[in-house]
């Protein structure tokens, strides 16, 4: 059998003209070229992927000439569930018609030339059910059915049995009954084939058959941008509770050339704006992705959808109903074309939003920077790759994707949210999501509505909840549960506590929402998002940045949220939503964890000296007196912090030494095995600097996970002391009858008073957060990793502040494996070559007297980027012998004290860590009596 016969052809732009020229029917199709591109001798090779320049498409006027015929009555969809109406709007239509009347555009076959204009579609019936949508063979993208049987289930409405819904099942059955055959993938200089999973592929979706057939076609361009407006599988069509419309019939592809922040003025659109009015945006939600697969992307993508599927269930709401829908964008921004997992794009395709063969790699030469695909899906897939819809109570989502060309870290992908997208859409909120965090339910409703009951809140978060599994089966991995702990203490102390004063020192960018105004810079161009996009430039090779202001910059959501507050002329505030949960994956692993900690470590702290430095920024606000009040109080806060953490090293190790001390003398024979873990703690502590220095936590797995069991050994054996201790302490008082003087006995003020304190404001913040399940089953993993993330986390964190990289360095050359969008003149080339023989003789002496010319001496040049690794190094080397100096000064200083200074000195810093808890506690009091007041 041919292969025509079983393959459609691959129209790679798919948009469908219609001609009404004197050379076609007025219904007849554009002819079409078919090529096919793996004949080694097709004459067109070479062209298959362009498309050519010089066409006018999707254009404002042609969106707004539709909606002046009087054809835009909205008509209302009632989906058979009786769940949700869907009010259907007169969708734009950018089909296109040719005429003889103006000479615009020339046929170079006929001589004719002929003009671009709309087409005026027909009204809507009123009557309308949601029937199939008629397609013929040509309007399919990417396949014609097999047989009558086949076309038959293509138009047929979808199953009710879930098994038939799943991804793979459907991309599985669009393409034949067979899926076994090894075929190349879609890269055509990759020698590898797709074996159905065993294999890992970024940036494409590996085909299980090759398509041999694309099409050649000539497209206008709206203000010289390439915008094409494909249809979708008609299998997919068939399924959509709503059919009419081209929002849901067609993907719309636009092809960026420009920077983020002339996505405005060099005239690019999208849909929402298109419409007459535009649409109005009061949420946009932006996911960011980089090589997540698809079990963590639609984690997230399902739980955004079923939190705007919320919104359409308020019905008495001033600002949400059944059509909210049309006020929520979901903005989607991989960093990296290259980077994109294949599962993740099937995940797309499936539900619409993809097409693979779309994008194009040039416009007419210029490089493309960013692929944006615009598609309003009905369908979500969730975690267990089954389709939901409608009969889930999925309503539909405007969504927009972005895949950058190349890996330009995640700052880049905010730029192009807030001043590319964002700036068109003009949105109230702004929700920022990372891929991997599931917001649970309501979770975007109660983020938006802490902006809506207070106009003074700039910015919010939401609790990060560790994923945990079912029944809790993460917390068998000790690095879960310990993170699970700190998240939670966080959650209930923390949070709490700097939301009651206005400040939060940061809002974690895995969910978290900003007010769009208040990120606005002013008329001189300096305001929050200017010096928060100062963070991209550093890493773009710009040699004349400090290493401080770098490692700042590895936290920059700290930065931004510092600008919020501090804006000149401004009085915004942030605050914590408990309600609003995000679950997210943590690290399971040591590397993983180290590796992530060293960039938070390193940016909260140089980004909290920044702040501190900077706190006369609070003066330029526009902040109450009161407000600025418990600022002040909140730096003090902040800098006794800062303290401690520089000062934790030894801190944790005198307090290791002296209750070692005083155990002996309860206990006289523990002298000799107090003094060898004294030792063996020492040891460590140099063994960690010098893994710190030379390895990765990757490259030396074994050595750091030794170093954590021994630190978890010791603080087992301290827990040990002083739980004896305070036994001791405590029975010796009843013994001698005086259990009135227990009080003023030393080592139960030191000890039971200051530890139990502390343990008692955890458990009491946590009863009144309702939320106090963390302390019975992650405690003692927080307790035992305690001192390595002391000492083998910071450690490793000084050892590389020079280390300012986020890991996401990619090649920036131009690919070619999409295709250009130019006019193809020919398969060959000028080439300029020596023909004459005293040419070729008269370059060869040439060489020959270069060879005989004794060459100057060159003066020695600087080579900038070894010197600014020289610069970071020992700028590193700076630091790291400040804080060891400092850190072991204290230690010796205090060893080398008579020992009832060693006792003040316990005491001290014992009760000094429960007053910061109580500080924290009386905080998180003032944040619930907020909450409980009328309209908070």
């Amino acid at each position: 059998m041919p292969a025509r016969a079983i393959f459609g052809p691959r129209r790679v732009a798919t948009t469908p003209a219609t001609l009404t020229s004197h050379l076609y029917g007025d219904s007849e199709l554009e002819q079409e070229q078919l090529i096919n591109p793996y004949e080694s001798q097709a004459a067109a090779y070479d062209v298959t992927q362009n498309i050519v320049e010089n066409y006018e498409y999707s254009s404002e006027e042609t969106y707004k000439h539709y909606h002046d015929t009087g054809a835009g009555e909205d008509q209302q969809h009632v989906y058979t569930s009786d769940v949700y109406q869907y009010p259907d709007e007169s969708y734009y239509d950018n089909r296109l018609t040719m005429s003889g009347d103006n000479n615009e555009f020339y046929d170079s076959t006929t001589g004719d030339a002929y003009t671009m204009q709309s087409i005026q579609p027909a009204a809507n019936t009123s009557d309308f059910q949601h029937s199939n949508v008629g397609w013929s063979e040509s309007e399919m993208p990417y396949l014609e059915p097999m047989d009558a049987v086949s076309k038959e289930a293509i138009s047929s409405t979808h199953s009710d049995d879930e098994a038939n819904q799943t991804v793979l099942g459907l991309l599985s059955s669009a393409y034949g009954p067979s899926s076994t055959a090894l075929i190349q993938p879609a890269s055509s200089n990759s020698e590898e084939y797709y074996d159905d999973g065993e294999k890992t592929y970024y940036g494409h979706i590996p085909q299980r058959r090759p398509r041999r057939y694309n099409t050649i076609k000539r497209v206008p361009l709206d203000h010289g941008h390439l915008v094409l407006d494909c249809p979708i599988p008609p299998k997919l069509h068939s399924m959509l509770p709503i059919r009419e419309g081209r929002e849901f019939s067609h993907m719309r592809y636009t092809a960026l050339t420009c920077d983020p922040d002339r996505f405005v003025s060099e005239n690019y659109s999208l849909r929402q704006i298109l419409y007459d009015p535009p649409r109005p945006t009061e949420i946009c939600i932006i996911l960011t992705l980089y090589n997540e697969d698809d079990k963590l992307f639609t984690r997230t993508m399902h739980g955004v959808m079923t939190n705007i599927a919320y919104l359409c269930s308020l019905k008495k709401h001033a600002t949400w109903g059944p059509d909210s829908w049309k006020k929520v964008s979901v903005v989607i921004i991989a960093d990296g074309r290259m980077k994109i997992h294949s599962r993740v794009l099937s995940v797309l395709a499936a539900m619409g939003i993809y097409q693979e063969g779309v994008g194009k790699n040039t416009v007419q030469d210029v490089p493309v920077v960013a692929h944006m695909y615009e598609y309003t899906t009905q369908i979500s897939v969730d975690p267990s790759l089954k389709f939901r819809s409608a009969e889930r109570g999925i309503v539909p989502v405007q969504i927009l994707l972005c895949i950058k060309e190349h890996n330009q870290k995640k700052i880049n992908s905010h730029r192009w949210a807030f001043n590319a997208f964002s700036a068109m859409l003009q949105p109230r909120v702004c929700i920022l999501i990372d891929v991997g965090t599931m917001p649970k339910a309501r979770s975007i409703y109660r983020l938006w509505e802490a902006f809506d009951q207070d106009e003074n809140v700039g910015g919010a978060c939401g609790e990060i909840v560790a994923l945990k599994g079912k029944m809790g089966h993460a917390l068998a991995n000790p690095l879960v549960a310990a993170q699970n702990f700190e998240y939670k203490l966080s959650n209930v102390l923390d949070k709490p506590m700097e939301s009651a004063f206005g400040y939060i020192s940061v809002l974690p960018g895995a969910f978290s929402a900003y007010r769009y105004e208040a990120l606005q810079n002013d008329a001189m161009g300096h305001g929050p998002l200017s010096t928060y996009f100062k963070g991209e430039k550093l890493y773009g090779g710009h040699s004349d940045a400090d290493i401080f202001t770098k490692n700042m910059y590895l936290a920059e959501d700290r930065v931004l949220c510092w600008e919020l507050v501090t804006k000149r002329n401004a009085s915004w505030v942030l605050r914590f939503v408990k309600r609003a949960h995000g679950e997210t994956d943590v690290p399971t692993q040591i590397p993983e964890l180290i590796s992530q900690r060293r960039r938070w470590l390193n940016g909260s702290f140089f980004a909290a000296i920044h702040s501190i430095i900077k706190f006369n920024y609070i003066y330029r606000s526009n902040h109450s007196l009161f407000r600025k009040t418990v600022l002040h109080i909140e730096m003090v806060y902040q800098l006794v912090q800062l303290l401690f953490s520089w000062f934790s090293l030894a801190n944790y190790y005198l307090t290791f030494k002296i209750l070692a001390e005083s155990m002996t003398d309860v206990v006289h024979w523990l002298h000799i095995p107090s003094v060898i873990c004294e030792y063996v703690y020492l040891a460590i502590l140099i063994y960690c600097f010098l893994l710190s220095m030379g390895n990765r936590p990757q490259g030396n797995r074994n050595g750091y996970l030794f170093s954590m069991i021994i630190f978890a050994l010791l603080m087992l054996y301290m827990m040990v002391i002083v739980i004896y201790l305070a036994y001791v302490s405590v029975r010796k008082e009843v013994d001698n009858n005086q259990g009135i003087h227990i009080i003023a006995d030393g080592v139960f003020i030191r000890i039971v008073v200051s530890v139990l304190s502390t343990f008692g404001i955890w458990l009491i913040s946590s009863i009144l957060f309702l939320d106090p399940w963390h302390l019975f089953t992650s405690l003692l993993q927080f307790l035992l990793l305690s001192p390595s993330f002391i000492n083998v986390i910071n450690i490793y964190a000084f050892s590389n502040i020079h280390d300012v990289s986020w890991g996401t360095k990619g090649s920036i050359n131009t690919k070619s494996d999409l295709g250009q969008a130019v006019d193809a003149s020919g398969n060959a080339v000028n080439v300029t070559l020596p023909n004459e023989t005293q040419d070729i003789d008269a370059a060869y002496e040439d060489a020959c007297h270069v060879l005989a010319v004794n060459p100057e001496p060159t003066p020695a040049t600087r080579d900038l980027d070894l010197e600014q690794k020289d610069y970071y190094a020992a700028v590193r080397t700076n630091v790291l012998l400040a804080w060891t100096l400092t850190n072991a000064a204290l230690g010796v200083a205090i060893i080398n004290l008579p020992r009832k200074v060693h006792n003040i000195y316990m005491a001290i810093l014992f009760y000094a860590v429960a007053g910061l808890a109580l500080f924290r506690f009386i905080g998180a009091i003032f944040y619930l009596l907020g909450k409980a007041l009328p309209g908070r």
